[in-house]
């Protein structure tokens, strides 16, 4: 996932949880609900501004599992410093 894709889904669960605590909302299905129109919403958004859709992103050339055990393998090899922002 790429920073636009981040920023996307952290708006849109931030919204939602403005509004289930605006709203009052604490019935599961109302919530869920909740969290489907919020979600549509930004989409909405997005495409209204010409943004790319998330799922027309690019796809990262590495897993996170990948990156992952880069980083360990690297932590081992007293040497080489940890790049966490790579």
């Amino acid at each position: 996932m790429g920073s636009t894709e981040l920023i996307a889904n952290l708006f849109r669960i931030s919204q939602t949880e403005e509004k289930l605590k605006k709203d009052k909302i604490n019935n599961s299905s109302k919530a869920t609900k909740t969290h489907y129109e919020v979600g549509s919403k930004v989409r909405k958004a997005i495409e209204d501004i010409g943004g790319t859709m998330p799922e027309d992103l690019p796809t990262p050339k590495k897993s996170i599992k990948q990156i992952e055990k880069e980083q360990l393998e690297r932590l081992k090899d007293k040497n080489t410093k940890l790049m966490l922002d790579e």
